[in-house]
């Protein structure tokens, strides 16, 4: 929305740097992160007041959990969006239609989430949205937003790219919608699954949009994208401006969710979260790259797949509990060392997937 401004730089010429992307990714972080800062405590004594018992502890996960973590409000997610939303509208160019494409998706998969929350919270049960109706709903969303991703750059929109090969490997006509949804729907569904630990999922997300800021911005920049050997692709730089407005709002609610947390993200903000790093790998064709950076991600998703097939198919767990992250508790791991620990690790991973970039 201040982009608007840059129009009277002739008459006061520090207004030139609504113009630039970095500026304005800088503003929006700060935006985010004050806007939280502010409305954090109001928003959790509202949702502490509304929920009461707040957001039911898992009987089958570890049991310090049911002590230390009973009675702490969720839907966190909603000071994460609210700040979020409010910080790219007042910087970002709005004539982007990657930046609605984004938003849009990030709403959608909150909504889902926040049902889901409501529902748990009311009835004081895990047994939330039905696992079949979530993903329908996720996947609907996700097929609406890979369509538009196509009719915003239909040239190269169902291509492929792969990691360290230069231009497009393939082109999957129809079947990249299939593809697109699959990568926001999973990414959506396995921050959600990170989100068990005060403070583990919202640090690797804020590594992720950082890495995913400095991707859109090269990927959107002819020159700069020309130089790298990557793909470009006109118009993808403003989602820096949303990967700053991610980190500003993500350091906001760590303010809050910092052990022993005050609130918990909840679905509505796991989900919204993941479907937005999703929809910016998809638009800036770097899907691959999202299975690197976001590979923390990708591990707590995959020990509860194996977990659930080994235990099917063979009636033995492969980990004491998962997703992993609670396997690691039941080593004897504290819950800061698990945090901390996996933080490291998706910085490593986040400048492994960055470090692609230049394998051309």
């Amino acid at each position: 929305m201040l982009t608007w401004l840059a129009d009277f730089s002739h008459l006061f010429s520090p207004l030139n740097l609504f113009r630039y992307i970095t500026f304005r990714t800088g503003g929006a972080t700060a935006t985010a992160l004050f806007f939280v800062f502010f409305f954090g405590p109001r928003t959790i004594a509202a949702l502490r007041l509304k929920q009461g018992k707040g957001q039911p502890i898992r009987s089958d996960g570890p049991q310090s959990h049911l002590l230390t973590k009973k009675g702490t409000p969720t839907m966190g997610g909603l000071m994460i969006l609210s700040g979020l939303i409010f910080s790219t509208l007042l910087w970002a160019n709005l004539a982007s239609r990657y930046v609605w494409i984004v938003l849009l998706v990030m709403i959608g998969f909150g909504l889902v989430g926040f049902y889901d929350d409501y529902l748990k919270v009311t009835k004081q049960t895990h047994n939330g949205v039905s696992g079949k109706l979530r993903l329908a709903l996720e996947a609907a969303i996700a097929l609406v937003a890979c369509y538009t991703v196509t009719v915003v750059d239909p040239a190269h929109a169902t291509s492929l790219a792969l990691p360290a090969i230069n231009g497009y490997v393939a082109d999957l006509g129809v079947f990249y919608l299939v593809f697109g949804a699959f990568v926001i729907t999973a990414a959506g569904n396995a921050v959600n699954l990170t989100d068990g630990l005060d403070g583990l999922a919202i640090v690797p997300v804020m590594i992720a949009a950082a890495a995913f800021g400095i991707i859109a911005y090269l990927a959107g920049n002819a020159i700069f994208s020309a130089y790298l050997g990557i793909n470009f692709v006109p118009g993808t730089g403003e989602l820096a401006v949303v990967c700053g407005a991610v980190i500003g709002a993500g350091l906001g609610f760590l303010w809050f969710n910092a052990p022993p947390a005050q609130i918990f993200m909840g679905d509505t903000g796991s989900l919204a979260l993941g479907g937005l790093l999703g929809t910016i790998a998809v638009a800036v064709k770097h899907e691959f790259v999202l299975a690197i950076v976001g590979g923390l991600f990708v591990l707590e998703a995959l020990s509860v797949i194996v977990q659930v097939a080994s235990f099917k198919l063979t009636g033995k767990r492969v980990f004491r509990m998962a997703p992993i992250h609670h396997h690691f508790e039941q080593l004897g791991w504290s819950e800061p060392q698990v945090v901390v620990r996996f933080w490291i690790i998706a910085f490593v991973l986040a400048l492994i997937g960055l470090s692609t970039l230049k394998l051309r």
